[in-house]
């Protein structure tokens, strides 16, 4: 479930997210951030993942961490938590269309 070459041209912004994705993440990303320091602990990522009707496991958390964690620093930084949340919104679209066509 890695990723490799979801980078922009530039390594900053996440591709395909509009200006609304962007918005509605950023203030998800500020409500998570609890010491506002601009990056998501395992903490803090568990918090969000629950606030969102998940409940994933430490280790699922860290596996997370990994596969998202671009600058290596073991904690998600915005830029880490949009392409995450875009990801994860795909996925979630996926399922819903298998679902219906069952």
């Amino acid at each position: 479930m890695h990723r490799q070459g979801t980078n922009s041209s530039n390594g900053t912004e996440p591709e395909e997210l509009t200006g609304e994705e962007i918005q509605e993440f950023g203030q998800a990303f500020k409500l998570f951030d609890k010491d506002g320091n601009g990056t998501m602990n395992i903490k803090e990522l568990g918090a969000a993942m629950r606030t969102l009707g998940l409940n994933p496991t430490e280790e699922e958390l860290q596996n997370m961490i990994n596969e998202y964690d671009v600058d290596g620093n073991g904690k998600i930084d915005f830029m880490e938590f949009c392409k995450m949340m875009k990801e994860m919104n795909k996925e979630t679209d996926q399922e819903l269309i298998r679902l219906a066509f069952k």
